[in-house]
């Protein structure tokens, strides 16, 4: 299975002061909008996402299909694929993709010990 680029997704109180706290850290913006309440820090593979208001704890986030830099990937596990083998070995799903769809889609899921797991498709 590959599930793409990880990121963490943080809900943040305050984005401006969270932006200037990975920024000493070495992060600079890389996507996303302050002005929208989201930002998207990188910093060489790494990748933390800022967001203010849109979710209550932290997310795991995989990308099928983007490597660190949002970029297309040749030859990955499209999301419907990797939500059928979680659901063949019988992982529960907070939310579905729709499988008889294509393109861009999501699902959620928690791991054994509560954090929320977001896949993420863009293309």
């Amino acid at each position: 299975m590959k599930p793409g680029a990880f990121s963490i997704s943080l809900s943040v109180k305050d984005i401006t002061a969270s932006k200037q706290f990975y920024e000493t850290l070495g992060f600079s913006v890389f996507g996303g909008a302050i002005d929208s309440n989201y930002l998207i820090m990188k910093n060489g593979n790494a990748l933390i996402g800022l967001f203010q208001g849109m979710f209550e704890n932290n997310i795991l986030t995989f990308n099928p299909g983007w490597d660190e830099n949002a970029q297309a990937l040749e030859g990955f596990d499209d999301i419907r694929k990797i939500q059928q083998h979680l659901k063949n070995n019988g992982i529960p799903l907070l939310s579905e993709a729709d499988e008889t769809t294509t393109g861009p889609a999501s699902f959620m899921l928690t791991d054994p010990d509560g954090n929320t797991i977001l896949f993420d498709q863009h293309l």
